[in-house]
């Protein structure tokens, strides 16, 4: 069966016409996937047979809410979806003056490993498809009835190992046929897999590259992220720069700041010595706690971010949504069903 909603307009148009069909039912058919089509029998302008062939040939297989928790703190939404093979996925809704965000998963579970994140507790069982990826965004929208004008791909999953996929998914959500969310309201969050930034930057996407660098220095970065064992800091930081020299979009580092372990005055001071003269934001993470990790939030926050700003470092500190869901960053995971 074909993953019709996987597919480009060009793609489903050769698609279409070795069933012998005209090419302008692609764009009628991706329009209706674009809104969110639950099946093909939905897509009206189409005629009867044409719906059947697509029934016979073509794989529609959205979503199912298997949970939904809003906060009462704040009205971020969680939802739990269920996906075709019954594997599960989360994705979160939060809401801002400046619009809705979705924050969206790009793998059923993660490898990477980082101490403080419940998403690689369980380890990773696949990769998302990119309409997979699509969907979480769009049924958010249809069941919250909140119209969707940012994305962020923080959720489960790193997103540069599953390179070809996100790809794809930031080429089907930014098509002004279809839900048309610009680059420069898309955020990719990464734990810092350098050669695939590397690739990514010969794409010159206008969208916001977020690293997760949570320390400034090999031996603490190496502890509570096992993927800078094969990088290290001074690397990573250096492909930054060529990133930002090839886009010119400026990065976004993320810090979850650590009791203890990644939060001293020295820390603070060299990053702000390693980010000296590079077109950087630094984003400030208070954690937010994973019961099976013994990892605390830190104390030192604010003497934290005067520290870096005292040394002309541009910082903010992220406001902490969805925290009574474990909604929050960090705190997504795979579930199975038995959990719901």
């Amino acid at each position: 069966m074909v993953d019709l909603k996987s597919m480009t307009p060009e793609e489903l148009a050769a698609w279409l016409k070795d069933l012998g069909e005209p090419a302008f039912r692609a764009k009628q058919i991706f329009k209706w996937l674009s809104r969110g089509a639950a099946s093909f029998d939905a897509m009206t302008d189409l005629s009867k047979p044409l719906r059947q062939k697509l029934k016979e040939t073509a794989l529609l297989a959205p979503p199912t809410v298997a949970r939904k928790q809003v906060s009462q703190q704040d009205g971020t939404i969680k939802y739990l979806w269920q996906l075709a093979d019954g594997n599960c996925v989360e994705s979160v809704l939060m809401r801002y003056q400046h619009g809705n965000t979705v924050c969206i998963s790009c793998q059923v579970g993660c490898r990477m490993g980082c101490a403080f994140c419940a998403s690689t507790i369980a380890g990773k069982v696949r990769d998302l498809t990119p309409a997979e990826m699509l969907d979480q965004v769009l049924f958010t929208q249809i069941d919250s009835g909140a119209p969707v004008s940012n994305i962020v791909l923080m959720g489960i999953g790193e997103p540069l190992d599953n390179f070809d996929t996100v790809l794809r998914f930031l080429t089907l959500v930014n098509h002004p046929d279809g839900m048309n969310i610009g680059m420069r309201h898309i955020s990719l969050s990464t734990c810092g897999l350098t050669e695939q930034i590397d690739k990514l930057a010969q794409h010159e996407l206008q969208l916001t590259l977020s690293v997760s660098l949570h320390a400034p220095d090999d031996e603490t970065r190496s502890r509570i992220m096992p993927v800078n064992r094969s990088v290290g800091v001074e690397r990573l930081l250096e492909t930054c720069r060529r990133y930002f020299e090839k886009t010119g979009r400026r990065i976004s580092y993320e810090y979850a700041v650590i009791d203890g372990v990644n939060d001293a005055d020295w820390q603070a001071d060299l990053l702000a010595r390693r980010l000296k003269g590079a077109p950087a934001h630094v984003n400030l993470i208070p954690l937010n706690e994973v019961e099976e990790s013994p990892l605390k939030p830190s104390r030192r926050v604010a003497a934290f971010q005067r520290r870096l700003e005292g040394q002309g470092v541009t910082v903010t500190v992220r406001r902490k949504l969805g925290g009574d869901i474990d909604a929050s960053c960090g705190q997504l995971r795979r579930k199975a069903m038995k959990e719901t």
